[in-house]
């Protein structure tokens, strides 16, 4: 049975070698790692799960009011029913509420992304989700420049490439299942992740599941305490497939558990905009050629997957034709 392996975070500050290379080969073979003794506080986790629940507890009018039309989903809240994974026939049971990036009043980059939303039903609300946002990041933010360890290359290559990206904290509401129903779709439909690098706050709720090379779906124990780290298909991209964005879910479980709600926070790592995800020549050999020899910016990658999960329509696809500028 192939299982997810779980590092101590400790080790990137006393033994980073080491760390960089348990990382490395975590994401090389099955795409996924936990980590514990990360430093993000029971506290923070729990504060920011409270207000995500409270806010999905809200009357339906209420969290419509919340909806940016236009921004695919960008900022605010998203309905149950609209994302799909890609080529999926079925919609994904769940709601979401997406918090972005904040940038200060001297940034260059003012106005890149559409502002926030804040449920004014909930004060704690901004505050508690900002500040695990932030950390998150931080966290983020260590294990790229582990990985830019394992992959040989500048230890910081990546500081300047994630100091304003569109990096989303997503709280996600998978709403009750009746028992004996047969409902269309499961709770997320098997995909890939579109950013670097997703770091899960683990609530401790079933239902994760990642699919190995031998095409063996893996339950992935999502123990309190744990961040559940992945690849995502820009960092696959960027190292030719050296570093494994790999297929996952999350199912339906079965009667009694899936008349409970299932609650769920991912932080998705994104680069700047600008960036061009070009292959690294380092992740280039005889062996494993250059799989990806036209290079995209992070933004026009973005925007070309957000069209095929239905988030954004297709007309707003890379090159489509009579496509705007904004």
């Amino acid at each position: 049975m192939t299982t997810i392996p779980v590092l101590d975070f400790r080790r990137f500050r006393s033994d980073l070698d080491g760390f960089a290379r348990d990382l490395g080969e975590a994401w090389r073979t099955i795409g996924f790692v936990a980590i514990r003794e990360h430093g993000v506080s029971e506290g923070l986790i729990d504060g920011a799960y409270e207000q995500a629940k409270a806010f999905f507890e809200l009357p339906m009018e209420a969290r419509a009011a919340y909806v940016l039309p236009g921004q695919g989903g960008a900022r605010g809240y998203t309905r149950f029913g609209v994302e799909h994974a890609k080529d999926a026939k079925e919609v994904d049971l769940k709601e979401f509420w997406h918090v972005g990036r904040e940038l200060p009043a001297s940034s260059p980059h003012l106005g890149l992304y559409p502002e926030n939303l804040w449920p004014s039903e909930l004060p704690a609300f901004k505050p508690r989700l900002l500040g695990l946002f932030h950390t998150l990041e931080r966290v983020g933010n260590a294990l790229l420049r582990a990985i830019a360890r394992h992959l040989e290359i500048a230890e910081g290559y990546f500081e300047d490439k994630v100091d304003h990206g569109d990096s989303i904290l997503r709280p996600i509401h998978y709403p009750p299942i009746e028992a004996g129903s047969a409902p269309k779709g499961v709770r997320a439909g098997r995909h890939e992740d579109i950013n670097l690098i997703t770091l899960l706050v683990a609530s401790g709720a079933p239902g994760l599941e990642v699919l190995s090379r031998d095409g063996e779906w893996v339950p992935v124990a999502t123990d309190k305490g744990t961040i559940v780290i992945n690849v995502g298909d820009m960092l696959q991209r960027l190292t030719n497939d050296v570093l494994r964005s790999t297929t996952h879910r999350v199912v339906n479980p079965p009667p009694p558990i899936c008349e409970e709600p299932r609650f769920s926070m991912p932080f998705f790592h994104h680069p700047n905009p600008e960036f061009l995800i070009e292959t690294l020549p380092c992740c280039i050999t005889a062996d494993n050629p250059n799989r990806y020899p036209e290079p995209i910016t992070a933004g026009d990658y973005l925007t070309q997957r957000l069209v095929e999960i239905g988030l954004l329509p297709a007309d707003r696809a890379p090159g489509h034709r009579g496509r705007t500028s904004s």
